[in-house]
């Protein structure tokens, strides 16, 4: 059997160590819910809808570039009691962070 190149065993490596990111997501009322009371209400878009449209493309751009994007839904009762619990107030660093403690739970009880 012959010996992969160098350049086809970096080729595969890089596929075997896809980065993954979560997206945060929402359902039309969660979007509201969290938008209600988050610090910073400005960086949400003007609707549910264009807050979607957003999501989705960039979900794609992130495909497209190799890196595999997860939607992870916000509950807002959950995110709530995660920030109380870690002294976070609703802003886009802890969405952000809470979609990550999220995944990686998630991804423990998997592997």
């Amino acid at each position: 059997m012959k010996k992969p190149t160098l350049s086809q065993s970096l080729k595969a490596r890089r596929r075997s160590r896809q980065m993954v990111i979560g997206v945060t997501w929402y359902t039309p009322e969660t979007w509201a819910r969290v938008k209600a009371t988050a610090t910073d209400p400005a960086c949400f878009e003007d609707s549910f809808d264009k807050w979607k449209a957003m999501a989705v493309a960039a979900r794609r751009n992130f495909q497209r570039s190799g890196v595999m994007a997860l939607e992870c839904q916000i509950d807002p009762d959950e995110f709530a009691a995660w920030c109380a619990a870690n002294q976070q107030e609703n802003n886009s660093t802890s969405r952000g962070e809470f979609v990550s403690v999220v995944l990686s739970a998630a991804h423990e009880k998997t592997g």
